[in-house]
């Protein structure tokens, strides 16, 4: 009983831990919205904003993958069930 219960347990942990990747979408989204709304506002600073739009949606990808590890282990690891 207490090992399904430890499954059960990490499948919802599982669950929770992929909602990490709605932020990342959001945040990207929104930071390729901005700019786009700085390159039409000065045309010549495209490479300065481009290459800072890039940057920081790499930064914020990790957190989505990170959530998607932690997932992963939970699910197909498990390192709870050996403490039974």
């Amino acid at each position: 009983m207490e090992k399904a219960i430890v499954l059960a347990a990490s499948a919802l942990g599982a669950g929770i831990a992929m909602i990490a990747g709605v932020g990342p979408g959001i945040g990207e989204g929104y930071a390729a919205g901005k700019a786009c709304e700085a390159v039409g506002r000065q045309p010549e600073a495209k490479g300065a904003v481009t290459s800072t739009l890039i940057l920081g949606c790499a930064l914020a990808e990790t957190t989505g993958l990170y959530g998607l590890i932690v997932a992963l282990l939970l699910m197909f690891v498990n390192p709870f069930v050996g403490m039974l």
